[in-house]
C-alpha cells in the first residue's frame, strides 16, 4: 500500500549543537535529522482476536500490505537516524510534511492533530534511571492513527514503557485483541502516564531526605541538590499539562477514528494525568518550601555560632577586666590604697579564685536562661518527624 506522498519533505542535517532552532525562512515540513541519532529500526505487529505476529522489518514498504486489512497493525518505529527510512515512512503512512517535520524534529509540545484520516498524538515519555541518580529519561513518542493501524516513533531504541502492551497482546490478556487501533492508541498513552508514577515516587523519597538534610545538617550540596529538584520537577511540569490537554482534546473533539467506547477508557486516562499533574504541583510547593527552610535553618546555624560567640565573651569580659586592673603598675609605698592586695601572701590565688567563681556562676545562669542548649534545632526535628 504505497501511497503518494502529498509533497516531498526536504531534509537537513542536524548542527552540533545542544540547542537548535529552524533557520528563519526554513521551507515548512523541513525535517532535521540529528547527526548523533541513532538508527531507525522497524518492528510490525499484526494481530486480531485469533492470532498474532511479530517481526522486525527492513523498509517501510513492507509494512503496507498490512495496513489496509481488518487486523491491527501496529507499526514501531525506533530511533530518527535514518533519513531515508523516514522519508519512505512517510510515503507509505501518506503523512503530511508538517506531520513528518513534528515527529522527526524533536522535542515537540504534546498535542493532537487531526488529519482526515488520521489522528497525530504528540506525546512525552518519561522513565526513572537509577534510584542512586534521582533523575528520568524523557524521549518523544508520536503516535500516527488511523483506522486499521497505529504508527509509532520513538526518539530511541533502548527502552520504553510498552513491554506490558506487548505482552497483553501476545498472550491475548483483556480485551486488547478484541478492540481497534483505536483502543490501542489508549493503552500506549495510559502506559505512558503512568510511566511518570514511579518517576514521582522516587522524586517523593527524594524530598523527604532532603527535608532531613535541611533541618539536620544543610550544606552548599543541599542547596544544589534543592535546585535540581526544582528544575526537574518543572520539567515534568511542561511535560504532563500540555499531555493532559491533549488527552482532553480527544475526548472532546468527538474525531470518527475514536470509538464511544475508547473515549470512556480515555476519560480514565484523563484523571491519571490529573492525578499525576497534582502529584507534580505538590511536590514543587514542597521543594520550594524547602529552600525557605535551608535559609531558616542557616540562620539557625548562624544564631547557634553567636551564641556561642556571647556566651564565651560574657565570660572572658569581667575576667579580662580583673586581670586588667591588677596589670597596672602601683606603687604601694606611696599610698595604703595603691592596689594593696599585691602584698597579699595569697593574692594570687585569690585572685584565680575569683575569676573561676565569675565563671563558673555565669555559665550556671546561661544554662538556667537556656543558652546552654540547641533548642531550636531539636525542636524544628521533632516538628518535622511529626508532620511525617
Amino acid at each position: 500500500m504505497a501511497k503518494k506522498n502529498r509533497h516531498q519533505p526536504s531534509a537537513v542535517t542536524k548542527p552540533d549543537t545542544d540547542d537548535f532552532y529552524h533557520q528563519p525562512g526554513t521551507i515548512p515540513g523541513t525535517i532535521i535529522i540529528d547527526a548523533d541519532a541513532p538508527p531507525s529500526t522497524i518492528v510490525l505487529i499484526d494481530y486480531n482476536q485469533t492470532d498474532a505476529i511479530h517481526k522486525q522489518v527492513e523498509t517501510p514498504e513492507e509494512c503496507a500490505p498490512y495496513l489496509d486489512t481488518e487486523s491491527v497493525s501496529w507499526v514501531d518505529v525506533s530511533g530518527l537516524g535514518s533519513e531515508d527510512i523516514l522519508q519512505r515512512l512517510g510515503q507509505v503512512f501518506d503523512l503530511h510534511p508538517l506531520v513528518l517535520e513534528d515527529i522527526v524534529n524533536v522535542p515537540e509540545r504534546p498535542k493532537v492533530e487531526d488529519y482526515e484520516d488520521q489522528l497525530v498524538i504528540i506525546a512525552r515519555m518519561v522513565m526513572p534511571k537509577k534510584k542512586k541518580n534521582h533523575g528520568f529519561h524523557s524521549e518523544q513518542v508520536s503516535l500516527v492513527l488511523g483506522k486499521y493501524y497505529l504508527l509509532t516513533v520513538q526518539e530511541e531504541p533502548k527502552r520504553d514503557c510498552f513491554e506490558s502492551v506487548r505482552s497483553r497482546i501476545f498472550k491475548n490478556k483483556g480485551v486488547i485483541r478484541k478492540q481497534g487501533a483505536d483502543y490501542l492508541a489508549y493503552t500506549l498513552l495510559d502506559a505512558i502516564i503512568d510511566g511518570f508514577f514511579p518517576v514521582l515516587e522516587n522524586y517523593g523519597e527524594w524530598i523527604e531526605d532532603l527535608e532531613e538534610e535541611v533541618i539536620m545538617k544543610p550544606t552548599r550540596r543541599t542547596l544544589k541538590k534543592i535546585y535540581r529538584v526544582r528544575r526537574d520537577l518543572l520539567q515534568l511540569r511542561r511535560a504532563i499539562w500540555p499531555q493532559r490537554n491533549a488527552i482532553n482534546s480527544l475526548i472532546q473533539d468527538r474525531s470518527e477514528i475514536i470509538s464511544e467506547e475508547v473515549r470512556i477508557y480515555l476519560r480514565d486516562c484523563y484523571d491519571h494525568a490529573v492525578q499525576v499533574m497534582d502529584m507534580v504541583e505538590n511536590y514543587r510547593e514542597i521543594a520550594s518550601s524547602l529552600m525557605d527552610m535551608y535559609l531558616s535553618s542557616l540562620g539557625n546555624k548562624t544564631n547557634e555560632v553567636m551564641k556561642l560567640l556571647t556566651v564565651v565573651s560574657s565570660i572572658f569580659i569581667p575576667l579580662t577586666f580583673i586581670a586588667g586592673i591588677y596589670g597596672m603598675n602601683f606603687n604601694t609605698e606611696k599610698s595604703p590604697y595603691n592596689m594593696p592586695e599585691l602584698n597579699w601572701y595569697w593574692g594570687y590565688p585569690v585572685c584565680l579564685a575569683l575569676m573561676a567563681i565569675i565563671a563558673i556562676s555565669l555559665l550556671f545562669i546561661f544554662w538556667r536562661s537556656g543558652w546552654m542548649t540547641n533548642d531550636s534545632i531539636v525542636d524544628n526535628s521533632k516538628n518535622s518527624s511529626n508532620s511525617k
